[in-house]
C-alpha cells in the first residue's frame, strides 16, 4: 500500500515538474505513471551501482557528480518510456533537481 502511494506521489511530481520545465514533455497521466515505475526501478537497481562506482569522483566533486548520474538516468528513461522526452542533458539535469524538490514537498504533505 505504501509503495502504491509513493508511485502516485511520484506521478504527481512528474506531472508538476513537466509543467514547470518547458524542455520536458510528458504525454499524459499514464505515461507519467509508467515513468514513475521505470524511474523507481532504475533508481533501485542501477543508481546504487553507479554511485558506488563513481564514489571517488563524488568525493572530489562534493557530491555534484550524483546530480550528473541522476540526469543520465533520466535520459535513460527517455529511451525506455515512449511519450516522455527531454530536450537535452541540461533539461534532464534540471528535471532531476526539480523532481527531487517536488517529491520532497509532496512527501511532507503525505506524512501530515
Amino acid at each position: 500500500m505504501k509503495s502504491t502511494i509513493h508511485f502516485i506521489i511520484s506521478t504527481i511530481a512528474i506531472m508538476v515538474t513537466s509543467y514547470i520545465l518547458p524542455g520536458v514533455h510528458v504525454d499524459g497521466l499514464l505515461v507519467a505513471l509508467v515513468l514513475a515505475v521505470v524511474l523507481g526501478v532504475i533508481n533501485t537497481i542501477l543508481r546504487p551501482i553507479l554511485v558506488i562506482l563513481t564514489l571517488p569522483l563524488s568525493i572530489m566533486t562534493l557530491g555534484l557528480s550524483v546530480l550528473v548520474i541522476n540526469a543520465l538516468l533520466v535520459l535513460l528513461a527517455t529511451y525506455i518510456v515512449p511519450g516522455f522526452s527531454v530536450n537535452n542533458f541540461w533539461w534532464a539535469f534540471l528535471f532531476g533537481i526539480v523532481l527531487a524538490i517536488v517529491n520532497w514537498v509532496l512527501q511532507i504533505f503525505e506524512k501530515k
